[in-house]
């Protein structure tokens, strides 16, 4: 007994320094990135995103072959293309238009945005696949839309070209999520094969578009800087923790439950909500933070009845399971979506 207590109260320590470290790359992330848009006056989203798929392709590299801290999983020429480069696109566009959306609004409303994600889902899959949903699965998205409607309607920075490029974002988070269950079949994928697979990909498809559209403007920026070292330092680390961030997510998984993973997000965002007020003092109302409330509220609210529906389906012998966002595969590159572990 007194074994099982020790391993007991270990494996909870682990969860939470895993949950720590998890929120402390990603705040640090988003916080990095919020600054070289804002207060760097970098306003190239696209060169931004190259540079963390460079970043995250040589530490995926490093982390199978030299650290050796996962095996690589073998993947046939064709299915790389067939399989992997659809999903590598649509990868592309969702880091993309995050960091799009932060230049032009604050951090708060675009994390309150990105925990629409679970919304827009389960309406894709319904539309474009015909899924069908349980009534409680539907109801836990009441408070979710809600809360963003109030949020966006209070929001003292509202900004309308920020705000598509979130809600478009959230849009290729699912379509991503979804894809992931009938490309990626077969392979099971930790989030750093995934990196490793993906990530070289999306520098491929980013770095012309990068070049033509922002190269001129890069190199504008770098003359007329004023301490250039210093902000390649800030870039390039943006990056490097953005590899670490999908390491630390992949470790939080295995450390904790499906449930703990879903409130431990859901805490996430409002921890980056706080440390992105206290950095950049952005206006936030009385009612816009409610709205942000009522969000998390019904995230965490449909990550639970997510979970009391898998488990009725794992007990029922013959049950045909309907296929909900992150239940077939782990599929966390770089960004935080909220899905759990087979």
């Amino acid at each position: 007994m007194e074994d099982g207590g020790k391993a007991g109260g270990l494996g909870t320590l682990r969860a939470v320094l895993a949950i720590i470290q998890w929120w402390g790359f990603n705040v640090t992330v988003i916080i990095m990135n919020k600054w070289i848009f804002q207060k760097l006056d970098f306003k190239f989203p696209l060169t931004v995103s190259c540079v963390h798929f460079i970043c995250s392709s040589i530490g995926a590299y490093i982390a199978i072959h030299v650290l050796k801290t996962k095996p690589l999983i073998e993947v046939e020429s064709e299915d790389r293309w067939k399989r992997i480069f659809p999903m590598s696109f649509v990868f592309c566009i969702n880091i993309v238009l995050g960091n799009v959306s932060l230049r032009y609004i604050p951090v708060s409303f675009m994390q309150t945005i990105k925990s629409f994600t679970p919304a827009t889902t389960v309406i894709l899959q319904w539309l474009v696949w015909s899924k069908q949903f349980e009534w409680r699965i539907w109801a836990s998205l009441v408070p979710i839309v809600g809360g963003i409607l109030l949020t966006s309607i209070t929001e003292l920075s509202f900004n309308v070209f920020g705000f598509c490029a979130a809600m478009v974002g959230c849009l290729a988070t699912s379509t991503k999520t979804i894809l992931a269950e009938s490309l990626l079949h077969g392979y099971k994928f930790d989030s750093i094969n995934t990196v490793y697979y993906m990530a070289p990909f999306a520098t491929m498809i980013l770095a012309l578009p990068a070049m033509l559209l922002e190269g001129g403007g890069v190199i504008n920026w770098f003359y007329t800087h004023d301490s250039i070292m210093s902000a390649l330092i800030i870039i390039l680390g943006s990056g490097v923790l953005a590899f670490c961030l999908n390491f630390s997510i992949f470790y939080v998984i295995h450390s904790t439950t499906a449930v703990t993973f879903n409130v431990a997000g859901n805490l996430k965002v409002a921890v980056a909500v706080l440390v992105s007020w206290l950095i950049f003092q952005n206006p936030i109302s009385a009612m816009n933070a409610i709205g942000c409330g009522i969000t998390l509220v019904g995230c965490t609210f449909y990550g639970y009845v997510r979970h009391l529906i898998s488990q009725r389906q794992a007990v029922t012998p013959g049950t045909v399971r309907v296929s909900s966002p992150g239940t077939q595969m782990e599929m966390l590159p770089l960004v935080d979506d909220k899905q759990e572990k087979v």
